[in-house]
């Protein structure tokens, strides 16, 4: 049985920040910009790790999603990371929004490979093809740091019940995360908000409310008119901000395309729930009352980021990193009044929004390819970079340029804070600050270094610091102090034994990658003619779209996801689940 992983975003996943390289050609030397990155503890093991070969390397990289920032290593951080280890990075990227998949597929098929790749929800594929390396006993035997970061967790690196080969390890999120804040939801400018008291915003009609006064007294925006809330439908962005809301809005986890029984573990497509039905009912009737951008669905994605930057969308439904270039064009502008406050807003009352409940560690991460020449290198390259010494570099930057340390703590100049916030791509492209963790295994936020200072920026007082005056003046009228005050939190949900299934291996042959291609063009196709119908024919489209679904094969896939699902709760958990 061949396997993949379905494509998924979750969390996704920070989708500027990975900027990983290949092994095994000589490159150019580093430049001499040296630096200090601070006393970050002991760190010995490490250090004796990375002196070993300090020889000049070029490690060829492909990237499954944009990084519209990466600078060659040109920037600041990279150049003191290869000073430090004589590693740099020839690297490329996803120029679009889908993910990596038409670049990987021709990988596939060719051969033709980086030696190092992150694959997002492609990695089964060069899986398959016999082109990734199992990294278990690189990581045994020459990434001490790694290792330790992993701890634990190091079952869930493993590929399936049947193959427990370690293919990639987790770099997109970090390892005992702590979320301090929110950065989805449903997210209403800050000027709206204001202008009407900030009055509580928990339903999909409080949020609709909203909006439609706001834009019956402000029909028109600097001269143009103003967009009550739009949705970026452009490949798979449609998950996250047309069909993902519907279970979020009503009550359930992020799984995906599916949901699954946390009782049975019987896993069925999340549409399928009556609930989610009433979340599309909901989205037409924005439609048909011209509150939701009729340009929807055919927009791109540079068009819908584009409308955002103008400042004249009131209202979003997405996760940060989705909008966020738009939204730092108007930082940049020094609009902060239009820049975003973030809602658990639900279908009604009866429902709560599970945006926080833990799914452990289980995300895309990177692979060596077979064609790595010195995988031994590259290991111990990726080693360094989860050193003590190396988390802080990428996290914070350059000690006396990007933070300094005062009596014993790390702390960021106000200019630099400043540029972080209203200039945040050039910083971020100049500096290199926040472009290199996902390049290796990380803590997460909320996990202090031997020095007792976070390994990353993001923690309460820094988090705050971050935030425009606008958004401080709303979340003070809110009585919270992060946005993530406002959401219920981890410890309301029991953690998903499953983890993130958007990140589950599935087959590759068979009927099932069949089956799952179809009914993700009939979803692709029905769920827009659903929301973009006349009222009286919302019943009979949806109610034929989800015949069409099961007409498709639908039960069968699910039947064997349901599979699956069982085989994971036992790999995660060490139940014996039937």
């Amino acid at each position: 049985m061949k396997w993949k992983t379905p494509k998924t975003f979750a969390a996704l996943l920070l989708a500027t920040t990975l900027l990983i390289g290949g092994c095994g050609n000589s490159g150019n030397n580093a430049s001499s910009n040296t630096g200090s990155t601070g006393n970050t503890g002991n760190n010995a093991e490490n250090s004796q790790n990375a002196a070993e070969d300090t020889s000049p390397i070029t490690f060829t990289f492909f990237g499954a999603d944009a990084s519209p920032n990466w600078n060659n290593m040109q920037d600041e951080v990279g150049k003191v990371i290869t000073e430090k280890t004589g590693v740099t990075i020839q690297a490329e990227y996803d120029v679009g929004s889908g993910g990596g998949e038409q670049k990987i597929a021709l990988m596939t098929a060719s051969g033709d490979v980086p030696d190092f790749i992150f694959a997002k929800g492609s990695l089964s594929k060069l899986v398959d093809a016999g082109l990734i390396m199992d990294m278990t006993d690189l990581i045994e035997e020459h990434a001490p740091n790694i290792k330790k970061i992993l701890g634990d967790n190091m079952n869930r690196m493993r590929y399936s019940n049947e193959d427990p080969s370690i293919y990639q390890i987790t770099t997109n999120m970090g390892v005992d995360q702590q979320s301090f804040d929110a950065s989805g939801g449903f997210e209403i400018q800050q000027r709206v908000l204001k202008e009407f008291g900030y009055p509580e915003i928990r339903t999909v009609k409080d949020f609709e409310d909203i909006l439609r006064k706001y834009k019956e007294k402000y029909p028109e925006t600097d001269g143009q008119p103003t967009i009550p809330l739009t949705l970026n439908a452009d490949d798979w962005k449609i998950m996250i901000t047309v069909t993902n809301p519907a279970f979020l809005t009503t009550g359930a986890p992020d799984d995906g395309e599916y949901y699954v029984n946390p009782e049975t573990y019987e896993a069925q497509l999340h549409y399928k729930r009556p609930e989610e039905k009433e979340y599309f009912r909901w989205l037409n009737h924005m439609y048909n009352e011209g509150l939701l951008d009729k340009e929807t669905f055919v927009q791109k994605d540079d068009q819908y980021k584009a409308k955002i930057a103008s400042g004249r969308v009131l209202g979003l439904i997405s996760q940060e990193w989705e909008y966020q270039d738009g939204e730092n064009a108007l930082k940049a502008a020094g609009k902060d009044e239009y820049t975003y406050a973030h809602f658990p807003v639900t279908l009604n009352e009866d429902y709560v929004d599970h945006s926080f409940q833990s799914a452990g560690l289980d995300g895309s991460g990177i692979a060596i390819t077979t064609a790595c020449k010195d995988p031994v290198r590259l290991i111990k390259f990726l080693d360094w970079l989860a050193s003590d010494e190396g988390q802080v570099l990428m996290n914070w930057g350059i000690e006396g340029k990007h933070y300094n340390v005062e009596n014993g703590v790390r702390v960021v100049p106000q200019e630099i804070q400043d540029r972080k916030v209203n200039d945040a791509n050039n910083f971020n492209k100049e500096s290199g600050i926040s472009l290199y963790p996902a390049m290796t295994v990380h803590y997460g936020d909320g996990v202090k270094d031997p020095s007792g200072n976070y390994y990353t920026t993001n923690f309460p007082e820094q988090i705050v610091a971050g935030y425009t005056e606008a958004e401080k003046e709303t979340l003070a009228a809110y009585g919270a102090t992060t946005w993530k005050d406002l959401f219920p939190q981890e410890s309301d949900f029991e953690p998903k034994e499953w983890g993130a299934l958007y990140n589950m291996p599935v087959p590759t042959d068979g009927d099932y990658q069949v089956i799952y291609q179809k009914t993700q063009d009939i979803i692709r196709k029905r769920i827009p003619e659903a929301v973009l119908a006349k009222p009286d024919q919302f019943d009979k489209v949806f109610d034929d779209f989800l015949a069409e679904l099961d007409k498709a094969g639908a039960k069968e896939m699910e039947a064997e996801y349901t599979a699956l699902v069982k085989k994971r709760v036992s790999l995660f958990t060490g139940k014996d689940v039937q």
